[in-house]
């Protein structure tokens, strides 16, 4: 388990990974235009920080699936109201994960791992939660497979650490072909009311 973990996996999604983007690029082109001009001038890509393996800061890449609108105070409207037609779409599919692609070629990210969240949530992590940080994040976990954004953030968290403590090719395997089904499905998108789910706040 241990050398799949540290050197298998990293080969494996390094080739898959370049795989998909030669065979992908129409698509990868088509969604670049059309996102560029359904976000209103906001760009067609998202990149922002985010703590990889060891915590260690990377920028993630993203389709952008929201404009940049905002109040009349300046302030940008929320997730649901910069959400776009174009944008739901992209996202629902799961298309908007895809740039992804070019984080497991540089190594920031595996295929397979728990999401990477947002960077201020790292002080907010108790120990056990912080685990997931032991391995590669990932374009799509074992959470995923589990409920995805409809899950609540203890029950993410625990998916995450068992992930790490049974990462093997046979999990990796059930994760990718559960994650197809769950796509195809376009199960557990959003919580109620939200574009994607709450943010986590240590207690939640």
């Amino acid at each position: 388990m241990k050398i799949y973990r540290d050197c298998i996996k990293r080969v494996l999604g390094f080739v898959l990974s370049l795989v998909a983007i030669i065979c992908l690029s129409p698509l990868f082109l088509v969604v670049t235009i059309w996102l560029h001009y359904a976000n209103k001038g906001a760009g067609a890509f998202f990149f922002q920080e985010r703590p990889g393996k060891n915590g260690k800061i990377f920028k993630i890449v993203k389709y952008k699936t929201m404009t940049d609108e905002r109040d009349a105070d300046g302030k940008l409207l929320s997730d649901e109201q910069r959400l776009t037609r174009v944008g739901r779409f992209v996202r629902s599919t799961s298309i908007d994960e895809l740039p992804q692609l070019f984080n497991v070629l540089k190594g920031d990210m595996a295929l397979i791992g728990p999401r990477p969240l947002l960077v201020d949530y790292l002080p907010l992590y108790s120990p056990e939660q912080a685990r997931r940080h032991e391995v590669r994040p990932g374009i799509t976990g074992w959470a995923q497979c589990h409920g995805r954004n409809t899950l609540s953030w203890s029950e993410k968290f625990s998916l995450d650490v068992w992930y790490v403590d049974h990462c093997s090719f046979l999990t990796d395997c059930q994760v990718i072909f559960t994650t197809i089904k769950k796509v195809l499905a376009r199960d557990g998108i959003s919580q109620d009311g939200q574009a994607t789910m709450e943010k986590f706040n240590g207690n939640n």
